[in-house]
């Protein structure tokens, strides 16, 4: 039984709602392991680090939840399109698991090795740690859902008219300033996390979040307002040979 057009725009709503209530407070617990470069050496909050890798884990099952919802709306439309979000959502989710990798590898350091290696090895171990995670949320969070939820899904809402074609072209637009957030933030025009980078990636924090509450709330444009579907090719049967 396929699902009603109704249920999964509730259903992809309530995920990309997901990715909000588990990848902020993941990213927020981590703070005594990024924010100490001497976590290493001393106690730690390794409970409260191991639970914002959990909301991590929890936020990569919902991206890739998202866009596996949505495929056999949005293949309807634009095929490509929609093949092309739900890998983009498989890279992001992959990379945020390395990034996960990463923290999870940094408490092995602390409780298996504090007081027993040399404290600038082991401190800069630790930070070799930390430094792979804060480069894989770039190209996650940063490079990933900017072309994935802002460029490619705004141009399939925009394509299939499955949102007003308004709402639509801020998705693509926020996304635009998503990836030039993070292009900044890779070439070192500014500092990864810092005021500019968040202020050129607040557009798509909006749209991501709109998304979620709009669909939640009204659902997808009805079928009759709607663009046409892309035509789908009947198979030529293959001819017989004649012996």
């Amino acid at each position: 039984m396929t699902m009603s057009d109704r249920t999964t725009a509730r259903l992809v709503g309530w995920l990309f709602l997901g990715t909000f209530l588990f990848s902020i407070p993941g990213y927020l617990l981590y703070g005594p392991l990024l924010d100490n470069a001497d976590y290493v050496l001393g106690a730690g909050k390794d409970t409260q680090i191991t639970a914002g890798a959990l909301l991590e884990i929890l936020t990569a099952i919902c991206n890739i939840a998202t866009a596996v919802a949505l495929y056999p709306l949005a293949r309807r439309y634009t095929p490509r399109a929609a093949m092309g979000y739900v890998t983009l959502r498989v890279v992001e989710s992959t990379i945020i698991v390395a990034g996960i990798i990463s923290v999870l590898g940094a408490l092995t350091l602390r409780q298996q090795f504090a007081g027993t290696a040399d404290p600038e090895t082991l401190t800069i171990a630790g930070q070799s740690l930390v430094a792979f995670h804060d480069w894989s949320f770039l190209l996650g969070p940063g490079f990933c859902a900017g072309i994935g939820n802002g460029l490619i899904l705004g141009f399939i809402m925009y394509r299939s008219g499955l949102l007003p074609r308004r709402l639509a072209a801020f998705g693509m637009i926020a996304g635009t300033f998503a990836v030039i957030a993070a292009t900044g933030a890779l070439f070192g025009v500014y500092e990864r996390q810092s005021a500019p980078q968040m202020l050129l990636t607040f557009p798509e924090m909006i749209w991501e979040l709109t998304f979620g509450i709009y669909l939640i709330a009204k659902g997808f444009t009805a079928p009759e307002r709607r663009l046409p579907a892309e035509p789908r090719h009947a198979s030529v049967p293959a001819v017989a040979a004649v012996g």
